[in-house]
């Protein structure tokens, strides 16, 4: 049985119990096994790292995953989901290295690698993220099957003559003799001093004139192979005025050399701009560098010096000029920001500097590498004059030789920020160390080709950031000179010469003769094999791969492919999804996130306190899922809680209290209305109930309703459920959760039903089990027999009904909603609560369809505006609209500076057609400048003499525009006191947790009584009852109760006590107003009995008041009604209470509920019980003012009188519901719900009424179109 909800609910604790629950059923497998004979969905986990706790990247990548094969399980697929872990590489190392105390290699050496691997195997963690994941069948780049794949991989690419040995720039730690990866580079950068000089480069031509360089790394200079400058910026040859030397730099950086402009004299500058688009355009053209040559008296751009030959400052490495050393070339890396604009290139110590020169050719992949810097950062025997020298320590004796030799005119010290190492917390250099490649660079046409066929989300990555990587793409380095990884399988001979690549552990057992338990370095690197060529033995190379060479073969290796299943690999080869992310998450200080500078809160902690289904919301609508930054901030997870989970769950309540009144075991009659009501407001889908006790939900026989808002929200579904289809299918996940929190949002606002629980199942799969196992009990049994509902996530996605896709409606409902919301807008702009009633909202718009549309839900514009009057409108000028636009000063007065004083005195003369014109295109030209949507703050202003009295507030969203009439009216703030204190009073009944299905009697008092709040409460009595659906009584509070919880509390300058008491279970529904019934006799005989006045029955009611409060009867009127309903004459009749006969000046309000005896004089022989004896219904007015000088809103009409006698009939029910409210002309419509969705018609039957309160909605004034 369905089981009612908590009113708090705490998210992560019910996550917990739907883990323990997932777990139980075992849920994970069960699916696997349920899809088992469906078709593949292929689906690579390219492994994350297996240390410690992930940041929001790598939640964000799983997150990415799980939805994606959640969702294709629930389209009809069969998805193994095996998870992968990356055991190997640095971030692994870094964590041991941190809980053991290594240093650097020596220590590992102490400890020996065997002893260290061990440690890097024991630290794997997982998160409580909900994702669903094969652990039992995972794989790890650890293992040994994994490995020896990776080998297989290798072989192929070196059989293919893809592999060779070479050089590569990297971080490295001198005091660590170590090589460092980017990610180690990035864990210690501290502000540093460095020293920064500025040197000569005379030119071989004319050695007076010199290319002038700087640098922070004097260290380098010795290394210099060539100078690099902007081939598009502009270059000047100046004469120092001090020295008497001509020197060429950029022009933008004169003020790195300079502090002013009398310090030098420029020999020319170019302003003709048609030399720099020649110059680009002809890079290669001979006659212009003969034009340079010849008259070195212009500006130019950098492109004009490439290929210029200078004097080195250092003979060490002369012999590289035979190779086109010691020349300028020329890249776009070179910035004006910073130096001379001539950069140094040392292509051994900098990532830049040997990307360059081998661009232009000054160094080859085979070259010998100019690199005098040994593994402890010492210069080498070829720098002699600087050998054995700490590189940092030379720094001033290279400085110092190059002040003899007349090369240094500039040395200062530069502040920046460096990186140092982590273990030895030294300065890091970068130096080229020796690397395995493969080769890349010559199949890039190929990659893109391939990447060309691949369906990327978001699109533009194809083509852009990883289109213009690969066309960029260089050959990879892939070795690391690590310890805990997958060893490279090359046996080599001590000069190189031989190499032997294995490809498998069968091959490598066969060439050595050893068993091989394991593949890690302390199994292998003892390994020899013999020399094929009579060197000697041969040896494993002692580098291990990157461990993303390892992430590159998961697909292969994951399987052990090719020694096992290669059949069941090549059948789902390629694959279908894969994830991967661009590292764009970012911390709460706007940097990348990292562990060490914890600038991101710990991802458990976020867990812990608000569950995993908001974080994975909150990551998966972020724009990092679109390929954009995401700056992570708490507060954006708890707003997902607040604004999201919450309002569902409280959806979802509702829905469930509903229910349960429902199922209550009530007297036939009781609640009818309401089991009407929620049936048909809130569960369009089909039911069986029996005897209003039983819900069963069923999807199988969907029945057809004419409400509009079923239709609507049926249409709805249908869409969300077509566009989640479509979207999901594309991938474009960004997409599909703003339309379902929309959903969500909609639901919470108009409509409550159950169906929507499949569709957000991928996204948060906790709070949709949650419900759905309390759900699942309303299912009836009959629509799912062949199938296994223990969970949510065993349901298939529903298939599409077009049938019930009706996009008129669904653009009504949209039109509807923009009316409500600008309307909310303006109430919230003159601060009044939706409370307060007010007279009048108009409602103009140019398409009479539009209005025609927003005419079909007036009911639903006057309940959420709370107005008693909608007008419908094409003709905007009837109320004498115009608008006005004023400029915002700080924006156009910033942008405009001298212009904003004419271009605001045009802006205020705008006229209303120009500015309606601009709402449309968001564009304005204005004294020539063009001004947008940002720049103006449009008003609408009133001309009163056409608009009347009313006082109208106004607003649009540039389709329709929306009046609202604000004119105070004091029986409209009546009215709203009185919702207050209904506001209180729900508002107790949530603190003592009470749900719908409480009964109780609120008794009240405000102090002083008499004053205005004492007042409003009585004389709104009977509306405050209809909405809080409990008894409202004056205190004292009867001894006898039981009471539930009381509150005093201060209101419109009174004090309101307010206690609520226990009720009784099944209180009397009694009629609205004042009544009495009645019993006739005459001469001492019931007059029914009497066959000469011939009725049927002379027992029935006469209402002392109707409305509410109004029409009160006196004795004489109370006589004459008898008089006329029952035939007697008014000479004949005395009316008797009891024994007691009632004279003229009696109040008959105090004897209301009584039955009074009607005789010719003798008082009655026999009491009869007091009770209401004629079927009756009460009258709520809901958008409408009574007229005819009556005040009250609430009434009662007898459906007959005598009993059995004059029965109403529909027409007659809509003409005296009329006349109880002084409305006989007007057009009414009555309905069975507050919410005017069900109307009553001229087939309903009158007596099944009986006892219902109906709602009367007069018909508003519309203006002709």
């Amino acid at each position: 049985m369905v089981q009612q909800v908590a009113e708090n609910i705490n998210f992560p604790q019910e996550e917990e119990k739907i883990l323990q629950t997932w777990n139980k059923l075992n849920c994970f497998q069960e699916c696997l096994k349920q899809s088992k004979n469906k078709p593949r969905f292929t689906f690579y986990d390219g492994p994350p790292f297996a240390t410690g706790l992930p940041h929001y990247g790598h939640i964000l990548a799983g997150t990415i995953k799980d939805i994606v094969t959640r969702f294709a399980h629930q389209n009809g697929f069969h998805v193994d989901r095996r998870f992968g872990w990356d055991c190997h590489g640095l971030p692994v190392e870094y964590e041991i290295d941190k809980a053991l105390g290594i240093k650097g290699p020596e220590d590992v050496a102490k400890m020996g690698i065997a002893e260290y691997n061990k440690n890097c195997r024991g630290i794997v963690s997982v998160m409580r993220l909900g994702r669903w994941i094969d652990f039992d069948n995972d794989y790890k780049t650890l293992y040994p099957e994994f490995m020896e794949t990776v080998w297989w991989v290798f072989k192929q690419l070196y059989d293919k003559g893809l592999v060779y040995r070479g050089v590569k720039v990297m971080p490295f730690s001198t005091a660590c003799n170590t090589p460092l990866s980017n990610f180690e580079s990035h864990q210690n950068y501290k502000d540093v001093q460095d020293p920064s000089v500025i040197v000569t480069f005379p030119l071989e031509e004319d050695e007076n004139i010199s290319l002038v360089a700087w640098t922070t790394t004097p260290w380098t200079l010795p290394s210099n192979l060539a100078l690099c400058v902007n081939p598009e910026l502009q270059y000047v040859k100046v004469k120092d005025k001090g020295i008497k030397k001509t020197f060429i730099l950029m022009e933008a950086r004169l003020v790195s050399l300079y502090k002013s402009e009398s310090e030098y004299e420029i020999l020319d500058r170019q302003v003709d701009c048609k030399l720099t688009a020649f110059a680009a355009s002809f890079i290669h053209a001979v006659l212009l560098w003969q034009s340079w040559l010849n008259e070195l008296g212009r500006g130019f751009p950098g492109i004009v010096l490439k290929g210029k030959k200078y004097k080195p400052l250092f003979n060490y490495f002369i012999k590289c000029k035979e190779n086109g050393a010691f020349t300028v070339v020329t890249d776009n890396y070179v910035k004006e920001e910073e130096g001379t604009g001539v950069v140094h290139q040392a292509p051994y110590f900098g990532a830049d500097d040997y990307r360059v020169c081998m661009d232009f050719n000054i160094i080859q992949k085979d070259s010998v590498p100019v690199c005098p810097v040994d593994a402890s950062g010492c210069f080498t025997a070829e720098v002699a004059e600087f050998a054995g020298q700490y590189v940092k320590d030379a720094d001033k004796n290279i400085i110092r030789a190059l002040k003899e030799q007349g090369r240094l005119i500039h040395v200062s010290t530069f502040n920046h920020n460096y990186p140092f190492c982590w273990r030895s917390d030294t300065p890091l250099i970068y130096k080229a160390v020796p690397s395995w490649f493969v080769r890349v660079e010559h199949i890039v046409d190929k990659l893109l080709e391939n990447n060309a066929q691949c369906y990327w989300v978001p699109d533009f990555v194809r083509e852009k950031r990883f289109g213009n990587w690969l066309r960029d793409a260089r050959d990879w380095a892939i070795s690391r000179n690590r310890y805990w990884g997958t060893p490279i399988p090359l046996w080599v001979s001590d000069d190189f010469e031989e190499v032997v690549c294995i490809g498998s552990v069968a091959e490598l057992e066969e060439l050595s003769g050893l068993k091989v338990m394991d593949l890690h370095r302390e199994s292998v690197d003892h390994i020899t094999i013999p020399s094929r060529c009579g060197k000697g033995v041969l040896h494993r190379v002692s580098e291990v791969f990157d461990c993303w060479f390892e992430s590159g073969s998961m697909p292969y290796a994951q399987v052990h492919y090719p020694f096992d299943k290669k059949r069941e690999f090549e059948d789902a080869f390629p694959a279908d999804f894969i994830a991967e992310g661009i590292d764009q998450t970012r911390g709460c200080d706007g940097q990348k996130m990292s562990k060490r500078k914890k600038n991101y809160p710990d991802p458990a902690n976020i867990i812990h306190s608000y569950g995993a289904d908001a974080l994975r919301l909150y990551l998966i609508n972020s724009p990092v899922v679109r390929a954009e930054n995401l700056r992570f901030k708490e507060e954006g997870v708890r707003d997902v809680l607040k604004d999201v989970f919450l309002p569902w769950y409280n959806a979802y309540r509702f829905l469930i209290q509903n229910v349960v009144i429902l199922q209550l075991k009530t007297p036939v009659g009781e609640f009818s209305s309401s089991n009407q009501i929620i049936m048909r407001y809130h569960f369009p889908y089909p039911y069986s109930q029996n005897n209003g006790k039983e819900f069963l939900y069923s999807e199988n026989t969907v029945k057809k309703s004419d409400n509009i808002m079923d239709k609507w929200i049926l249409s709805f579904t249908q869409s969300l459920i077509q566009f989640f289809k479509t979207e999901m299918a594309a991938y474009r996940l960004y997409t599909v959760v703003p339309r379902l929190v929309k959903f969500v949002d909609i639901l919470t606002n108009w409509y409550v039903r159950m169906n929507r629980r499949r569709l957000k199942a991928p996204y948060t799969p906790f709070i949709t089990e949650l419900m759905y196992q309390n759900l699942k009990t309303l299912i009836d049994p009959a629509c799912v027999q062949e199938k296994n509902t223990d969970s949510i996530h065993y349901l298939m996605l529903p298939q599409v009904r077009e049938d019930l896709i009706d996009n008129n409606i669904e653009s009504a409902i949209s039109r509807m909603q923009s009316v409500i919301e600008l309307g909310r807008v303006i109430r919230d702009r003159k601060t009044i609560p939706v409370k307060y009633p007010l007279k009048e909202v108009v409602i103009i718009h140019q398409d009479p369809q539009v209005l025609e549309d927003i005419r079909s839900l007036e009911k639903y514009i006057l309940e959420e505006l709370n107005v008693r009057q909608v007008t419908l409108s094409t003709d905007k000028d009837r109320y004498g609209i115009r608008l006005r636009a004023e400029p915002d000063h700080m924006v156009l007065g910033k942008r405009l500076k001298g212009a904003f004083k004419s271009a605001m005195a045009a802006i205020k003369e705008l006229t209303s057609e120009q500015l309606e014109e601009f709402q449309k295109t968001g564009t304005i030209v204005v004294e020539g400048h063009e001004l947008h949507e940002e720049d103006l703050r449009l008003m609408y202003t009133f001309n009163q003499t056409v608009g009347g009295s009313a006082q109208f507030e106004a607003h649009s969203d540039s389709q329709v525009l929306v009046l609202l009439d604000v004119t105070p009216d004091q029986s409209m703030v009546d009215e709203g006191v009185a919702r207050e204190v209904i506001n209180r009073i729900q508002k107790l009944r949530k603190k003592r947790n009470l749900v719908p299905t409480d009964e109780i009697t609120v008794y009240y008092r405000a102090y002083p009584e008499g004053d205005y709040l004492d007042t409003v409460i009585k004389e709104h009595t009977d509306f405050i009852f209809a909405t809080i659906k409990a008894a409202l009584k004056p205190y004292p509070v009867p001894t006898s109760k039981v009471v539930l919880i009381q509150e005093k509390t201060q209101l419109k300058g009174s004090e309101l006590e307010i206690t609520l008491a226990e009720g009784t279970l099944h209180h009397r529904i009694e009629p609205a107003c004042a009544y009495v019934n009645l019993s006739i006799c005459v001469n001492g005989k019931e007059q029914g009995r009497n066959p000469l006045l011939m009725l049927l029955s002379t027992d029935g009611m006469v209402l002392l008041e109707n409305p509410k409060g109004d029409n009160k009867l006196d004795f004489t009127k109370l006589v004459n009604a008898i008089s006329g309903i029952f035939g007697v004459e008014t000479s004949k009749i005395a009316v008797f209470n009891e024994k007691t006969e009632l004279k003229n000046q009696t109040d008959l309000l105090r004897f209301n509920g009584k039955t009074l005896h009607v005789t010719s004089g003798l008082a009655p022989a026999s009491n009869s019980p007091d009770g209401f004896l004629c079927q009756y219904i009460n009258l709520q007015l809901v958008n409408a003012k009574p007229q005819e000088c009556l005040n009250g809103v609430v009434g009662t009409l007898l459906l007959e009188n005598p009993v059995g006698q004059n029965g109403l009939t529909y027409q007659g029910l809509l003409h005296e519901a009329g006349k109880v409210f002084g409305l006989r002309s007007r057009r009414l419509k009555l309905f069975l719900d507050e919410a005017l969705t069900e109307e009553i018609t001229n087939e309903i039957s009158m007596k099944t009424l009986n006892t219902k309160t109906l709602y009367v909605h007069v018909a508003p004034t519309t203006a002709e179109y």
